[in-house]
């Protein structure tokens, strides 16, 4: 928030201004002219959500489409069966308990009162946000391959322990 609260600051661009403008004849003013400028160049040429997203954040951004990627895990997963069993594994994504309790941890952290039961997998929707909040925890960048491997074999995943999941995950998206 700070470089917005800067960058936005009408009373810092007139300054600035006013000094690049009003007092370009002496040499101190000359040196400051130049500095002024450079930052001015190198605020504009960064981009904006460079800077704003140096708050720590480990949220993908809500604009990224996972809609396809879900569907075809549900489809290798359980055919879309929202009662498919198998081991601990329960639902159309095949949830573990351990993924709702890492969800749920996510959520606390997030300071959110949201949390997921156990019964929630059997819930497509429920699945779906579940999938989400893992995904903007651990894959930030909202990388496809990586999302898909992680949800077959763990945040530690082998890529070769999940090629025919990656295989079947990326022939059903299509």
């Amino acid at each position: 928030m700070f470089w917005h609260d800067v960058l936005s600051s009408p009373t810092l661009w007139a300054n600035l201004l006013f000094l690049v403008l009003g007092f370009h004849k002496s040499k101190f003013m000359k040196k400051i002219e130049r500095i002024v400028l450079t930052l001015l160049f190198v605020v504009l040429a960064c981009p904006y959500s460079a800077l704003a997203a140096g708050n720590g954040s480990s949220r993908a951004t809500s604009k990224f489409n996972w809609n396809n990627v879900m569907d075809a895990i549900i489809q290798v997963e359980s055919s879309g069966n929202r009662h498919a069993k198998n081991g601990n594994q329960v639902g159309a994504m095949q949830i573990t308990p351990i993924l709702v309790k890492d969800c749920n941890n996510i959520l606390k952290q997030r300071k959110s009162k949201k949390r997921y039961s156990l019964e929630d997998r059997f819930s497509i929707e429920k699945s779906k946000e579940m999938f989400l909040i893992i995904q903007s925890w651990y894959n930030p960048h909202n990388n496809v391959e990586k999302a898909i491997r992680s949800w077959n074999g763990g945040a530690n995943y082998s890529v070769r322990g999940t090629q025919k999941y990656f295989e079947k995950v990326m022939r059903a998206m299509k």
